[in-house]
């Protein structure tokens, strides 16, 4: 199969061509290490790939992506035998013993992973640019930032080189590369996505599981592979009453009342672009039936106190994994194994007492049940997901070499100010990439929120966008540079 074949197709078409016996999975990983020899050089996405077998291992029930190319990102999931870094010197060359308990279930999906994507240094970042990888860069234009700190991810699946991968979130690490880089990205429900056997929780809740891909069928098929607890998980979320996939293709039963949020409770203003992009976001979500206003969203809390609290349980989780790290592989804590904003944060966690802990778990609990009070009058949330379009490489770590733990922290949810009240509540929220910035042709994503435990619903309009948008069918200007492979 030709690469210029295989980025036609999503993850279902691939499965489905080698379920008919048209393509074997060897030739989709040919496909797919042709696709990283052409694009990785310029876009630096995939950190390393590994020899596979090819053929996925059979799996009880049938699996539904056979033969898929996959790729994990270097942090979040733990697959035997290979490293997992962190994006950090400090982590430099661990390898897992054994599958974490996701990794099991991408297997058993059929999924064929030979490669992992890079991160920022501890996922700590909403912009790619470790010291130990470099800069990943965007497909639709390499002088900017991919997103982070699922970055990699983004960018491979936006340059063709996996059509789904592997992504975290914790404070918009898998939405904010799906807006960056125009793919589908959707943040489950807390507790949807096992993160075990290792961690009972990440971040304290904050941090869960998910994908980015380029069709909202791929995401809705393999989350449906990916969910559901494991014993000792200390919360599951309640089991939808249809596979996702199902979903994709049933369009809301009802107008949907949707409330738009287009500034946002803190941090900097909406740009021009994307204020641009909300309203045309409107516009398409009333041609389909739904009745959209704009809304005041109370977050439970006021935004400093909003950020104080997300500062001590970042930076305290931090902390902890630091020290861990440290402990396991006899390296020091200082600027030879770790960046100056990751130090910062280790001195900040270091200093949060048990009761101010506490606090800011309470105020989880407020944003929670404020968030909740406003899905019972409303079934969406319409927000951007960025409140600007991507950034130009080294601009968001411009200066950060000053800041204290609380400072990183402060400019994170500055820069992404819509992101983190859904990791708080633990609500699912989705990026769909509905439009573009007119000038520069950057991808805008559109953030919808939802009320525990509703992916279903999410999925349902997701599928609606995707048939309605205008974003459908573009193609990266990255491609441009392979024309011999393409």
């Amino acid at each position: 199969m030709r690469v210029s074949e295989y980025v036609n197709h999503d993850a279902v078409g691939l499965a489905e061509l080698v379920a008919a016996g048209e393509v074997t999975p060897g030739e989709l990983m040919a496909a797919a290490r042709e696709a990283v020899r052409a694009v990785n050089p310029e876009i630096n996405a995939v950190v390393e790939t590994w020899a596979t077998d090819d053929e996925p291992a059979p799996a009880p029930g049938g699996a539904p992506l056979a033969g898929v190319p996959f790729l994990i990102k270097d942090l979040g999931v733990a697959m035997a035998g290979r490293r997992t870094e962190l994006g950090s010197r400090l982590a430099a060359g661990h390898v897992a013993s054994a599958d974490s308990s996701l990794m099991v279930r991408l297997r058993r999906a059929g999924l064929v992973t030979f490669g992992r994507t890079t991160t920022p240094e501890m996922a700590y970042s909403i912009t790619t640019e470790p010291a130990l990888h470099g800069p990943t860069r965007n497909p639709w234009d390499p002088r900017r930032s991919a997103g982070g700190s699922s970055g990699g991810a983004g960018a491979a699946v936006a340059a063709g080189i996996v059509p789904v991968a592997h992504a975290t979130d914790a404070a918009g690490s898998l939405r904010i590369p799906a807006a960056h880089n125009g793919l589908f990205g959707l943040k489950p429900t807390r507790g949807r996505v096992s993160v075990g056997p290792d961690f009972d929780e990440i971040f304290n809740g904050l941090g869960v599981q998910g994908t980015v891909s380029r069709t909202v069928r791929d995401s809705a098929v393999l989350l449906d592979r990916m969910r559901g607890p494991e014993p000792g998980d200390p919360y599951s979320a309640p089991e939808p009453p249809r596979p996702y996939a199902q979903e994709v293709t049933r369009p809301p039963s009802r107008p949907l009342r949707i409330g738009v949020l287009a500034q946002a409770w803190g941090g900097r203003r909406t740009t021009g672009p994307v204020a641009d992009a909300v309203s045309r976001t409107v516009r398409l979500l009333e041609l389909l039936g739904h009745r959209v206003a704009e809304v005041r969203v109370d977050l439970g809390v006021d935004w400093d106190e909003f950020v104080l609290a997300n500062a001590r349980l970042m930076t305290a989780n931090l902390a902890a994994s630091l020290d861990a790290l440290a402990a396991a592989s006899g390296r020091p804590l200082d600027s030879t194994t770790l960046e100056p904003v990751t130090l910062a944060g280790h001195r900040y966690g270091q200093r949060v007492t048990g009761p101010q802990l506490v606090a800011a778990l309470s105020v989880r609990n407020r944003v929670a049940r404020a968030l909740a009070r406003y899905f019972g009058a409303y079934d969406l949330l319409l927000t951007p997901t960025v409140p600007e379009p991507p950034l130009l490489l080294g601009e968001y770590g411009r200066g950060a070499e000053t800041l204290d733990g609380y400072g990183w922290i402060e400019r994170l949810n500055d820069r992404s100010p819509f992101t983190t009240a859904f990791n708080v509540a633990g609500t699912p929220a989705m990026s769909v990439p509905v439009t573009s910035d007119a000038e520069t042709g950057m991808p805008i994503g559109m953030q919808f929120a939802a009320g525990y435990g509703e992916e279903g619903l999410l999925f349902r309009l997701a599928g609606q966008l995707e048939q309605a948008s205008p974003w459908a069918g573009r193609t990266p200007a990255v491609w441009a540079g392979s024309a011999r492979v393409l």
